[in-house]
C-alpha cells in the first residue's frame, strides 16, 4: 500500500493477485523438495509423483490427457511415465478410443508407493491443523481454481 494525504491507498486486485502467484512459486518449490527428501522410501521423483496420484485420482489416463491436466509439456510427460514404467509403478494398456495412444495405469506397487506418499504428506499437513478454517481453505482453493481457468488457454507443448 502506497501512502496518499488521505491515507494508505489500498492496492489493487491485481497487485494482490501478484502476491498470490510470488508466493504460491516458493511455496510449490519448498513443497517439491520436501516430496523429493521424504519420497526415497518410494524412489519417486516430484514428476513420477504427480503422473501417479493423477492416476489415482482419475484412473486411467493418456500421456497427452495427463499433460493438459497438469499443464505441462506431453514430452516431459513421458519421460516421467517412462521412469515409472521402468519401477513397474505404472503399464500401459490398450485405449479402446485410441489405438495409437495407450492408457497409462497404475500397478500394484505404484498404488502403494503414491498411497504411502500422500499418506506421509497428510501427516506433515495436519501440524497446519487449527491455524486455518475450513472458509480459509475453501477460498483459498476458489481463488488458485479461477486464476488457473484465467490462464487454460495457455499452451505448454
Amino acid at each position: 500500500m502506497s501512502e496518499t494525504d488521505r491515507g494508505p491507498v489500498p492496492a489493487e486486485p491485481a497487485d494482490r493477485l501478484i502476491e498470490v502467484f510470488d508466493l504460491v512459486g516458493p511455496l510449490y518449490r519448498r513443497a517439491q523438495r520436501k516430496v523429493e527428501q521424504e519420497a526415497p522410501i518410494e524412489g519417486l521423483s516430484v514428476g513420477v509423483r504427480a503422473v501417479l496420484n493423477m492416476l489415482r485420482e482419475h484412473g486411467p489416463m493418456t500421456v497427452p490427457q495427463m499433460g493438459r491436466a497438469q499443464a505441462l509439456s506431453r514430452q516431459f510427460v513421458q519421460r516421467m511415465v517412462n521412469d515409472a514404467t521402468a519401477q513397474d509403478l505404472v503399464g500401459a494398456v490398450p485405449n479402446p478410443a485410441h489405438k495409437r495412444s495407450s492408457l497409462i495405469r497404475l500397478t500394484p506397487r505404484g498404488r502403494a508407493a503414491i498411497t504411502a506418499v500422500i499418506d506421509r504428506e497428510r501427516a506433515v499437513l495436519r501440524q497446519i491443523d487449527g491455524e486455518l478454517t475450513e472458509a480459509e481453505i475453501a477460498a483459498c482453493v476458489h481463488v488458485l481454481s479461477r486464476l488457473l481457468r484465467l490462464l487454460d488457454d495457455v499452451d505448454v507443448d
